[in-house]
């Protein structure tokens, strides 16, 4: 779905923290804003307006 060295170069544009690839929901996910990004047509859609917040129950799921 994304190339994984453009993956490693991506970051959230609140937080500059890096995201994580949810291949199920085809987003983009990052931990410390609390956001996910979509991913349309293989592009990310890397805007806080596109972005949809995560519940906290998502936000455990994604640390580590």
């Amino acid at each position: 779905m994304i190339d994984k060295s453009l993956l490693s170069i991506l970051v959230c544009p609140v937080t500059k923290a890096p995201v994580e690839l949810d291949t199920d929901r085809a987003e983009l996910v990052c931990v410390a804003s609390g956001l996910a990004y979509p991913i349309r047509d293989g592009i990310p859609v890397m805007l806080e307006s596109e972005a949809r917040v995560l519940s906290d129950d998502e936000k455990d799921k994604y640390k580590h």
